[in-house]
């Protein structure tokens, strides 16, 4: 008898923390609305409305921010804003999301590339040959080239410092 009330009492717990997920849906089901806003995005990037595209995505993951993609191009755009530190957060973002997104990873990696972290973008490089395997897949080709390429904006626009004499 002294053990019931424990009993129930766990038992309720278990019920009232198993409801809410009980109610959620799989992470590979994002509502086609985002998609939807997400694929309207792509064609004004295309068009070089990075503004209104921007938009767009911000509006997708207001709709279901389960939408990694979405988050993905926002990065996107922001490295076309040479933005590097925010592609980086949203990356982030997506990754928190899939820790195996290579399409993120490779994002990011470019990022890091373009703020002087090679170091950086060389660990995303090789966790993108763990990710794909033997398989080639066109993320490791996209980040072997940034790198290769190095920083090509920051490089450019920073200010030279005097040198003490």
């Amino acid at each position: 008898m002294r053990s019931l009330p424990r009993l129930l009492l766990i038992g309720f717990a278990g019920i009232a923390l198993a409801a809410p997920v009980s109610g959620q849906r799989p992470d590979d089901q994002i509502l086609p609305k985002s998609v939807e806003l997400q694929q309207q995005s792509k064609q004004l990037i295309a068009t070089g409305k990075l503004e209104q595209a921007e938009d767009l995505l911000e509006t997708s993951l207001a709709v279901d921010p389960r939408n990694r993609g979405a988050f993905v191009d926002i990065a996107r755009v922001a490295e076309k804003q040479h933005l590097f530190g925010k592609a980086i957060r949203m990356t982030n973002k997506a990754l928190q999301l899939e820790p195996n997104d290579a399409d993120a990873i490779a994002v990011q990696g470019e990022a890091m590339v373009e703020m002087g972290a090679t170091a950086r973008a060389q660990a995303n490089l090789q966790k993108l040959h763990m990710i794909c395997g033997a398989k080639a897949c066109p993320q490791i080709a996209q980040l072997s080239a940034a790198i290769s390429r190095g920083p090509t904006v920051a490089s450019a626009t920073a200010p030279e410092v005097p040198k003490k004499n």
